[in-house]
This record gives C-alpha cells, sequence and structure tokens, in this order.
C-alpha cells in the first residue's frame, strides 16, 4: 500500500492510494460514507453523527467477578432517529467498548438502512452459501467412501473368484 499526493491545482491536494495494482480515491466529501479501520470488506458503512447518539456507561454482567460488577465499563449507545440499541461489554476496558459499540452501531444502521442490499447481510449470505457447500462437498466424498468400501468388501468375499 502506497499513499502520494497529487497536486489538482495550486490550492487543492488529493490523496491517491495504491493497493497492489489499483489506484483508488477517496470519496466525494458529501458522501456519508467512510473506509472502515480493521473492517477490509465492510467499506460503506453509514458515518455515525455524534450529535444523534445517545450514550451511557452501565455495570455490566456475567463471568469476572468484582472486576465486573463494580466497574461501569459497559456502553450502552443508542440511535435516537432510528431507536437502535447497542450494547457492548466485550472488554474491561471503556475505551475499547465505546470503539467496538460505534463499529456495531455503523453495522447495525447499514442493515436498517439498506435491508438485504446490506453489506452485512450479503457477507453473511456468501459465508452460509460457503458453509453449505463445503457440508455438501463433505457429505459427497463420505459417500463416495462408503461406496468404494462396500465395493472392495464385495470383491473380497470368499465366494467371488472372478480370476
Amino acid at each position: 500500500v502506497m499513499s502520494v499526493f497529487v497536486p489538482i491545482t495550486s490550492f487543492v491536494r488529493m490523496r491517491l492510494t495504491w493497493i497492489g495494482s489499483l489506484l483508488l480515491r477517496p470519496p466525494p466529501t458529501g458522501l456519508r460514507c467512510v473506509l472502515a479501520a480493521g473492517k477490509k470488506d465492510l467499506i460503506d458503512l453509514p458515518v455515525l453523527v455524534e450529535d444523534e447518539l445517545e450514550e451511557q456507561f452501565v455495570r455490566g454482567s456475567g463471568p469476572g467477578g468484582q472486576a465486573t460488577n463494580k466497574t461501569s465499563n459497559c456502553v450502552v449507545l443508542k440511535h435516537i432517529p432510528t431507536g437502535i440499541v447497542v450494547k457492548c461489554h466485550q472488554t474491561r476496558s471503556v475505551d475499547i467498548n465505546r470503539k467496538r459499540a460505534r463499529e456495531i452501531m455503523r453495522e447495525k444502521l447499514d442493515v436498517a438502512y439498506k435491508g438485504e442490499l446490506s453489506e452485512v447481510v450479503m457477507k453473511k449470505k456468501e459465508s452460509v452459501l460457503r458453509k453449505q457447500e463445503k457440508r455438501r462437498k463433505a457429505n459427497e466424498n463420505l459417500e463416495r467412501k462408503r461406496l468404494l468400501k462396500e465395493a472392495l468388501a464385495a470383491d473380497s468375499k470368499p465366494g467371488n473368484d472372478t480370476v
């Protein structure tokens, strides 16, 4: 990955990024989408506007004993326009939980806005289809092995002398 600044006019510079042999341009400034950091495949997620979010820190639950029960490091994030609520208590760090809650919220908003055309839903469907195909191939191989064993067992019976 290599980034280059290219002067377009004397006032404007555009950042172009090369990945392999592809040249990527940044999206126009008016679009409400960003490149998701860390999520290579999910690039067209909606931008979160902080004014539309309501954030609370509550006590977490689950395993962890006193460390979990006494600290308010569980993040509850609510998107006011849609009413979607995300609760994140994956780590003991409030900062990491806030970041992950926002990532989850962006994915949920993408599903809410785009429905079946959402990248998250499409990736999930692809994953399910890949698993089904893998299971089908495994079953075919098992069936082939079973038939081969039956054929070998039938040939090796004492009554079958074909030589």
